[in-house]
């Protein structure tokens, strides 16, 4: 039996709130088209390969007087890719749209990820088993995975699947690779006359699945704000003891979303964007010679303490680094087969070995990295077969080049103070909390939407819950063609059609925040404490979401 927390238990009773076009019911929806839609880029090359699912409209769902008989669906569901709260609630407001719809119908769920619907591995769910898991964080209702579905034989295997159940949609919660895969898989099921549709939802917690429809990728408002109270606690205990510099690394590759909310919720000293040291060029010396000037006029002022937020992907985003990690992803390729280098008898010698096959630039750059940080370039790949970012870790790389310069410059006599540091990597800590009253709304609304989609008989579309800094009530929802946000980038020496990632963009209102107070900050105590996310209590309090989302949304609104 299951020992539930007290918070738990008041959580798994939460009935999260809908748009009032959808809580009138499944069979009480009206459906309106937009005019059709173009990919963001390289509108040839995604048209020619999504030719029977490209060019969709945007669409918007309102509620009707007339009820609209549902025939009998049974849907399978599938979580893809890492972690983020509210995964849960999506499947229950899938789950319960469904029901809604007609209480005949079924929903299967695929067990670890995408490889469930490949190999049959499935459970049904029942009332009973999802009532267990509305509101809460994780992925565990089913499991999750990084399977790929791109190929001839995953989808024959899908479709035998499918039609074993009898499933006539699938829903694929996942971030843009995730959706990539779900765009992929509609297509090849409208080429091949199979009858089944596909649907989407935007998962993931780094903030970068977003447009104009897609306001914001459920997780983020519940990971950010947890990093944010770890962030806070750590500032009081710096304010206290007055004797740490905190280096805090946290999670987002591509993006720096995250580090970029966590910062505008709590005012560290330093905060660095990886997309703004990529657009000044910024070298890895000059990122180092940042962050030094902003400690030692601390230290001038009696200050031996601050915080600094590192984004997870900084390193990547170096551009001497950016090349030496594409040249090194090149030739690892090679050395993992190359017998020298599996048999070399001391991690020295595999630094050798690198620095002869890597141009002559990125081998000096590889050259002059600490031991550690050279260790981890040669680690396992990912998928893509790159770098496992998450695994580098820079903040100890900086501590450890800024420590040289400060000892440096106290040779000169130019910084008389201390430097102690400590380092963070906050990551799997936002993945699976309880998720937010705005994630556990947001998500339920998303996969009771998702219903709403495949009810109409669309496939190829993104699940969307707009005008998100309203009342849950007030949120439009409808769906995004997939098409419509790709465009073709190169993985594994090819060009491949995906999801273009949606980066920090420093023109934007929320960078804007940041620039216009980071000198305050750098010099002044103007940490913020945010607290635990609050889920009882004045709406004020427990339904407010980012400052990316009100920005972001303020913004668009002045702009329209």
């Amino acid at each position: 039996m299951k020992t539930l927390s007290p918070l738990q238990i008041e959580r798994l009773k939460y009935q999260p709130k809908l748009p009032d076009s959808l809580s009138q019911g499944i069979n009480f929806l009206q459906m309106s088209e937009g005019a059709a839609t173009e990919a963001v880029r390289d509108k040839d090359q995604i048209k020619d390969l999504f030719k029977n699912t490209y060019g969709k409209p945007i669409v918007t769902f309102s509620s009707s007087v007339n009820e609209k008989k549902s025939d009998v669906k049974n849907v399978g569901v599938i979580l893809s890719g890492g972690q983020a709260p509210g995964g849960h609630n999506v499947i229950a407001g899938l789950y319960d749209a469904l029901k809604n719809a007609n209480p005949a119908n079924k929903l299967y769920g695929f067990l670890g990820g995408p490889s469930g619907i490949i190999e049959g591995k499935y459970i049904e769910f029942s009332d009973e088993f999802i009532d267990e898991y509305r509101n809460t964080g994780g992925f565990d209702i089913i499991g999750s995975g990084r399977t790929k579905l791109e190929t001839e034989e995953q989808f024959q295997k899908s479709l035998e699947v499918c039609r074993n159940l009898n499933i006539s949609a699938v829903v694929i919660i996942g971030g843009d690779d995730s959706n990539t895969n779900a765009a992929l898989l509609a297509e090849w099921f409208v080429k091949n006359n199979t009858g089944i549709q596909v649907i989407g939802c935007p998962k993931t917690i780094d903030g970068d699945l977003k447009n104009s429809q897609i306001e914001i990728s459920f997780g983020f408002d519940t990971a950010t704000k947890t990093y944010a109270e770890l962030i806070g606690n750590i500032q009081r205990d710096a304010n206290s003891a007055k004797k740490y510099w905190h280096f805090i690394k946290i999670m987002g590759r591509s993006a720096s979303h995250v580090a970029l909310e966590a910062a505008l919720q709590t005012q560290p000293n330093i905060t660095m964007i990886s997309e703004e040291v990529e657009a000044k060029n910024m070298s890895l010396e000059q990122v180092v010679s940042y962050m030094t000037d902003i400690i030692v006029k601390r230290s001038d002022n009696g200050k031996n303490f601050g915080i600094a937020v590192i984004p997870e992907g900084l390193i990547e985003f170096i551009p001497e680094m950016k090349s030496m990690i594409s040249n090194l992803n090149d030739i690892m390729a090679d050395l993992e087969t190359d017998l020298s280098f599996v048999n070399a008898k001391s991690i020295k010698e595999k630094f050798e070995i690198v620095e002869k096959r890597l141009n002559a630039d990125n081998a000096k750059v590889y050259a002059s990295l600490p031991e550690l940080i050279k260790t981890q370039l040669l680690a396992d790949r990912d998928p893509h077969g790159n770098v496992q970012v998450s695994k580098i870790e820079t903040e100890k790389l900086l501590i450890e080049m800024i420590n040289e310069r400060l000892n440096d410059l106290k040779s000169k006599g130019i910084f008389k103070g201390k430097f102690s540091s400590q380092s963070h990597f906050f990551g799997y800590e936002g993945r699976c909390a309880f998720p937010s009253n705005f994630d556990a709304d947001y998500c339920y609304s998303l996969g009771y939407n998702a219903f709403a989609l495949i009810n109409f008989g669309l496939t190829g579309y993104l699940s969307s819950v707009r005008n998100l800094t309203k009342p849950a009530n007030q949120w439009i929802a409808g769906g995004v063609p997939l098409t419509m946000m790709m465009n073709m980038e190169k993985r594994h020496g090819e060009f491949k059609p995906v999801i273009q990632k949606a980066l920090v963009e420093l023109d934007g209102p929320v960078f804007k925040v940041l620039e216009k107070n980071r000198e305050e900050w750098a010099l002044n105590d103007c940490y913020v404490f945010p607290g635990a996310i609050q889920y009882f209590g004045p709406s004020s309090v427990c339904d407010i979401t980012t400052q990316t989302l009100r920005l972001e949304r303020e913004n668009s609104l002045v702009n329209v």
